[in-house]
């Protein structure tokens, strides 16, 4: 990325400005005043504003700076060549008396205008009808002011032998730099200028200066004269430099968000100065010409205006008092619109902006985003009080954390927290995500209680075109990625995230719709009695098929309605679909039907305080006792939240039967048996894979384990997943009475899994 020029380039042409007014300071001492003055004294005007239209052009030229402000210098480089275009003209056209020459009165006049055409370029913010009457009054007022001031140095104050010409030049030229001062004195303050104020302020010396040289010109001669003649123009390019220099300056420098100064400066009182001056004209003129009772009609009026300007000092001095509580509101109300008030940190609409305004400006950047895992769990368990503490604290570590200056933590909403690194190196990236887990790793003393917390990061980097929100999306991707890994962990963005989570979307909105075009269908998968050999009861599948995408698998659609919240409208419609089967079993096959069926239920299932209300109202309709059916659920279901374990013991209470699904995979295994309702263990498969000849010692030590604890707790034991005849023998001599798997059947009609019935049941 370019960026503007760098200190050496921008030092050259100040320098070459600074060097060519001194080597004028230098000869002007040297000379011998009684010599005329030769076309040597007037080379350095042309060099040194030229060397400011270089400045200017240079700044003009850079792609990188905004373009009103390349607009502006631009401009200004086109005055300052008029200027030595001035300067070449007073040059050739010298006289022996040393003065300003009429014929260069043009191209300075042209100078000045030009650069008024800058100043008028500038954004200066929305502005009323109302405003733009009170600056032309402004400039009206120091306008005519100047020109009085001016008249009167050059009809009474001029010196002796000064020529007419002369004279009226150098008016037409002070009246000139007085205008060009009151309108460059009004931009410099103007809040929120694109330029730099300081710059703007550097530059109102140039038309000040001309001001003062063009007075002194006609009110002064001999060697004063010859030094004004010949240092005026060039004073006016070292200051163009100058003020050139330091918007290089600020240009080179990082973009960052600036402090709003409270604007003070005296271009304000130039209207109320002009009218100082104008009243000293007039008093000074009336002493001279009017008798003594016409000057106290003069003295008196004067009087009244100075008292009406006096009163207008004053509203102006309110004016600035209201407008700078009103800028202190302001600021206040941009600290709450831009802060989170729980934790001080930056909120998502100031984190938002400030991405935004690296992308814009091109410069590289990366998101970390940092969701907390399982804080739910400590809302619900320790209360929202602690929470937010908790909240509050995970704040200061990651401030603490940040680089000062350059990184900007920040708190997203919720337990949503991020970080805005200033680079976009992977290495550096994926480094700090690394540091944010160490550094939330540690304890929280929250009160009394000490919190171990952890996160899942996500880390994005910015590309060529990203907008705030792309890049916030895919942290966001990232990080539930980091999650769906395992979470305590980070994940950086990768371009088939996004892909997945597009087709994740496309099949979440084409499952609704196979919902409400009844697409999906159910399985059964018998239970077989592992002595007799008959089907004991059936487990309820769910199954896809797609009109166009063709048989979809529960692996890729199952994960899917868990992401989306279309789990609970599937889990509606298995549970209803499942128990009205079973009831037109019981109806066609009399005794021969199967007693149970058995539903898997998800833990989202599990936390609506709806679902056993709907269990109730399903086993009405279907005309089913509680004990016709069977609820599968896993071991991190129950040990999710209490909710989860509230709807448990609420069915268990009716006589809906619950089983342990995947039994013996689970951290705490046992210890749910003494904390749950559970009638039925289902030992997972793999430990059934390890029952061939030959297997895993462990596994068979577990699965006979299992056979046993279900017996001495009177549970009934499922052996999940039987493949082969051996496995089936060898689970059969541990003392397991019902089994499932392919070797036995596989996922079946209805149709099918009634031929399967006989008069003989087993009761699960």
């Amino acid at each position: 990325m370019s960026r503007p020029p760098g200190r050496v380039s921008g030092l050259v042409p100040l320098a070459a400005a600074f060097l060519t007014t001194a080597a004028v300071v230098v000869w002007l001492l040297m000379r011998d005043s009684t010599r005329g003055l030769p076309l040597a004294g007037y080379a350095a005007s042309p060099v040194a504003l030229l060397a400011a239209a270089a400045a200017c052009q240079r700044i003009g030229s850079q792609i990188v700076v905004a373009r009103p402000v390349r607009g502006f210098w631009k401009r200004m480089s086109h005055a300052a060549i008029s200027l030595a275009l001035a300067g070449v003209v007073a040059g050739v056209t010298a006289q022996p008396t040393p003065g300003v020459s009429p014929y260069a009165v043009a191209p300075v006049v042209l100078g000045v205008a030009l650069a008024m055409l800058a100043f008028l370029h500038l954004p200066l913010g929305r502005r009323t009808a109302l405003n733009w009457l009170q600056t032309l009054l402004d400039i009206g007022t120091v306008a005519l002011a100047a020109m009085l001031f001016y008249a009167f140095l050059a009809f009474d104050l001029a010196v002796p032998g000064t020529s007419g010409r002369t004279a009226a030049a150098a008016a037409v030229m002070g009246v000139s730099g007085v205008i060009a001062v009151a309108v460059v004195g009004k931009a410099a303050v103007t809040p929120g200028g694109v330029v730099d104020s300081a710059a703007l302020r550097i530059l109102t010396l140039a038309p000040l200066s001309g001001s003062a040289g063009a007075a002194l010109l006609i009110t002064t001669d001999g060697a004063g004269r010859v030094a004004l003649t010949v240092l005026t123009l060039p004073v006016v390019g070292l200051v163009i430099c100058l003020a050139a220099y330091r918007q290089l300056q600020v240009l080179r420098r990082e973009p960052r968000a600036r402090r709003r100064r409270r604007v003070r400066s005296a271009f304000n009182f130039l209207p109320f100065l002009a009218v100082a001056v104008t009243a000293g004209l007039v008093l000074v003129v009336s002493a001279q010409e009017l008798a003594w009772r016409h000057r106290l009609v003069v003295i008196g009026a004067l009087l009244i205006a100075g008292l009406v300007a006096l009163r207008q000092v004053t509203g102006l001095r309110e004016n600035r008092l209201l407008l700078r509580e009103n800028r202190r509101r302001q600021r206040e109300l941009e600290q709450v619109a831009m802060r989170d008030p729980l934790t001080g940190l930056a909120n998502r609409a100031e984190f938002g902006s400030r991405l935004g305004q690296r992308l814009a400006t091109h410069q590289p950047a990366a998101v970390l985003l940092i969701d907390i895992d399982d804080f739910k769990m400590v809302n619900d368990s320790m209360g929202h009080a602690v929470g937010d503490q908790l909240l509050h604290e995970v704040a200061q570590r990651l401030r603490r954390y940040s680089r000062a200056d350059r990184d900007l933590p920040a708190r997203l909403g919720g337990d949503e927290f991020a970080v805005l690194l200033d680079m976009d190196d992977a290495d550096y990236a994926e480094a700090a995500a690394a540091r944010v887990l160490e550094a939330l790793a540690a304890p929280f003393a929250v009160g009394d209680d000490q919190l171990l917390v952890h996160a899942s990061v996500g880390v994005a980097l910015a590309g060529a075109g990203d907008s705030a929100d792309e890049v916030l999306r895919n942290a966001d991707i990232a990080m539930y990625a980091a999650k769906a890994g395992g979470k305590a962990s980070w994940t950086r963005y990768e371009p088939r995230m996004r892909r997945e989570v597009v087709n994740t979307a496309r099949l979440g909105s084409e499952l609704h719709n196979a919902l409400v075009r009844n697409e999906l269908f159910l399985l059964f998968q018998p239970v077989f009695d592992l002595g007799s050999g008959r089907i004991a009861g059936a487990e309820a599948l769910v199954r896809w098929q797609h009109p166009t995408r063709g048989f979809v698998p529960p692996s890729d659609f199952i994960p899917v309605a868990e992401r989306t919240g279309l789990i609970v409208p599937l889990g509606s419609w298995v549970l209803r679909a499942a128990c009205e089967q079973l009831a037109r079993w019981r109806a066609q096959m009399g005794g021969a039907a199967i007693r149970t069926v058995n539903v898997n239920v998800a833990a989202r299932q599990l936390r609506d305080e709806g679902f056993v209300g709907e269990v109730t109202r399903v086993l009405a309709d279907t005309g089913l006792s509680p004990a016709n059916l069977v609820i599968e659920v896993t071991e991190t279901m129950v040990l999710d939240g209490r909710q989860e374990r509230a709807t448990l013991q609420a069915l268990h209470e009716m006589g809906v039967r619950l089983a342990l699904d995947d039994f013996g995979t689970g951290q705490s295994s046992l210890s749910l048996l003494r904390a749950f309702p559970v009638d039925v263990l289902k030992l997972d498969k793999s430990f059934v894979d390890g029952l061939d000849e030959g297997g895993d010692r462990g596994r068979l030590a577990v699965a006979a384990a299992v056979a046993q604890l279900a017996e001495h707790l009177t549970l009934s034991a499922v052996a999940e997943g039987i493949e082969t005849e051996e496995q089936m023998d060898r689970l059969r001599i541990m003392g397991y009475r019902l089994g499932q798997g392919f070797h036995l059947a596989r996922p079946l009609p209805a149709d099918e899994v009634a031929a399967l019935m006989t008069p003989v049941v087993v009761q699960v």
